[in-house]
């Protein structure tokens, strides 16, 4: 294990030592469930960046390109509320190599939190006291690729290829920042890509990762994308700042 990587899982462990120990000591488990917002990520340093991992169709054959960078461009961060932000950027390609072609797909990229583990176990996030996951994001790119953007939630559940997605739906068109807001009871269960037949109702007391993937592939668009990233938060219906999503959304992955 790298010399930073131990740090990170030392930190991480320590942490929720003390995280616990407050709990203990304020009798947490007696009062009324909390309603403020909880910040799962933020993407505002070096150190939050390397929370995520990546991935794109290059990695089993594709041409697609896949970058998460600090942008700390004053003029893209302008409205974020932040000095620097996440920027997951690059190229969505549907061509793949000569030789696997008719093989593979080809048409994604993505990223999401890496698995936080400790000495004490792994640290999951508790959302059940929340009704939405709230994004702050910025759309940029080819404006073709708007549609094929989705979250991604993965829950300690014992399945570990399931993952409950949702497209993310953008309100602007001038490369503002915006908020987006996804109702959890709107995520679909999905399983390699594919739907799954029998839904169930999420683990919320136990998310493990979060991410966002483009799907270009599903849409049979290519060309180049960027997507700011400054938070992702789970919130109630007094934060809400504009109308999200009210439709199950039964659109899902590769």
């Amino acid at each position: 294990m790298a010399l930073s990587t131990w740090a990170a899982y030392l930190n991480r462990s320590t942490k929720l030592l003390k995280d616990s120990s407050i709990k203990i000591l304020r009798m947490e488990g007696a009062d009324a469930p909390s309603r403020a917002p909880l910040t799962l990520f933020r993407l505002n340093s070096k150190q939050d960046i390397e929370q995520f991992a990546t991935g794109c169709d290059a990695d089993i054959g594709g041409t697609s390109t896949v970058h998460l960078d600090l942008d700390e461009h004053l003029e893209r961060n302008k409205g974020s509320g932040s000095t620097a932000t996440g920027r997951f950027w690059g190229e969505m390609r549907l061509d793949v190599r000569p030789e696997l072609q008719g093989r593979i797909r080809g048409g994604y990229a993505g990223f999401r939190s890496k698995p936080r583990t400790t000495l004490f176990g792994e640290i999951v996030d508790d959302v059940s006291n929340h009704q939405f996951l709230a994004l702050r994001l910025r759309l940029g790119g080819d404006p073709r690729l708007r549609n094929s953007y989705f979250v991604n939630l993965q829950t300690d559940g014992p399945i570990t290829t399931d993952l409950w997605q949702h497209r993310l739906y953008f309100q602007r068109n001038d490369g503002g920042w915006e908020d987006v807001f996804i109702p959890f009871e709107n995520f679909i269960l999905t399983n390699t890509g594919e739907l799954v037949q029998h839904q169930i109702a999420m683990m919320r007391e136990r998310v493990r990762t979060v991410g966002i993937s483009l799907l270009g592939g599903n849409s049979g668009v290519s060309g180049s994308y960027d997507l700011g990233i400054d938070s992702i938060r789970a919130v109630n219906e007094e934060d809400v700042t504009r109308p999200p999503s009210i439709e199950k959304d039964p659109s899902h992955g590769i």
